[in-house]
């Protein structure tokens, strides 16, 4: 019987793919298991990061200043007044000789609680008018949507310098000022979402199958509009933050002796020659914290997808 040299000597080669297991519990490629995407995301964002460490200290120091310091931020000492910064002062003193790097900490309190209630009025009452606005329509729409641009008209600092002036002196008024005047721009944004959402297939489904105007609004259209709106809401944080600060140098703040931004910043006017780092450090770490709001707010969009 005659062999086939070449079929008999030819090696034989496993299949593509053979010599995986079949089914679900096929391996796959090893990967860096452990680490959620979200956090490589941010890993590869070196300034995301850092605007979130930057805002994480700042809100810490707003609600637990005494972490950072040990100093009385109204002990005054007349003989170290006017001190520039130093390892014993890191801002340096300021005209009666108290520690501005204290005086900072404790000013954030003041500053971010205001602009954190200012965002809070600003967000309720932004999601609720344009909610309203956008599902119900019609003349609901057309009175809202009015008012809305006659305040949008109105310059916001301008506006909220007219109602603080009406409420009175004081942290909490400047802070329901600068809400009220921020109100417009979530209104604007929370419609425009409402009117997207609201034709999708799955709100018609509800609507259709005799779901009360409620519920449709608060289980359907409301999740799935607040995203846009929240990431508004990190971006107004620090403009309302400047708004504070401009109020409070302004002199509509809290009284002294008690530390805000604004008018720390103001305290030093009278030494930008000899003494400029008791205004311009106080102001850099507004300008910062402002920075590192807007990048946070610009990112996060990204990170999340």
């Amino acid at each position: 019987m005659a062999t086939d040299l070449t079929a008999a000597t030819a090696p034989v080669l496993p299949r593509p793919g053979a010599d995986r297991p079949a089914g679900p519990g096929r391996a796959r490629p090893s990967r860096r298991r452990g680490i959620p995407p979200v956090v490589r995301r941010v890993a590869r964002r070196p300034g995301f990061v850092a605007s979130i460490l930057l805002v994480s200290f700042v809100v810490v120091a707003a609600f637990a200043p005494r972490v950072f310091t040990s100093r009385d931020p109204y002990a005054t000492a007349p003989a170290l007044r006017l001190r520039p910064p130093s390892a014993a002062h890191p801002f340096g003193t300021d005209d009666v000789g108290r520690d501005l790097w204290t005086r900072t900490l404790y000013g954030s309190e003041l500053t971010v609680k205001a602009a954190l209630i200012a965002v809070g009025i600003a967000l309720i009452g932004g999601l609720t008018l344009g909610l309203l606005s956008g599902f119900f329509g019609r003349w609901v729409d057309t009175v809202i949507m009015r008012v809305v641009d006659v305040q949008l008209a109105i310059p916001g600092l301008l506006f909220a310098l007219a109602i603080v002036t009406a409420l009175g002196f004081g942290t909490v008024p400047v802070a329901i000022a600068v809400g009220v005047a921020s109100v417009p721009a979530f209104a604007r944004t929370t419609r425009a979402e409402v009117l997207r959402v609201k034709t999708l297939p799955y709100v018609e489904a509800a609507r259709a199958g005799g779901a009360a105007w409620p519920r449709v609004l608060l289980r359907h259209v409301l999740p799935n509009s607040w995203g846009p709106v929240l990431s508004l809401a990190v971006l107004d944080f620090g403009t309302t933050i400047i708004y504070v600060a401009a109020l409070s140098f302004l002199g509509f703040g809290a009284a002294p002796p008690r530390a805000e931004w604004g008018s720390l910043v103001s305290g030093g006017r009278n030494f930008l020659i000899t003494a400029p780092w008791v205004s311009l450090v106080p102001g850099a770490v507004v300008v910062l914290t402002v920075l590192a709001l807007n990048h946070i707010a610009k990112s996060l969009p990204e990170v999340r997808r």
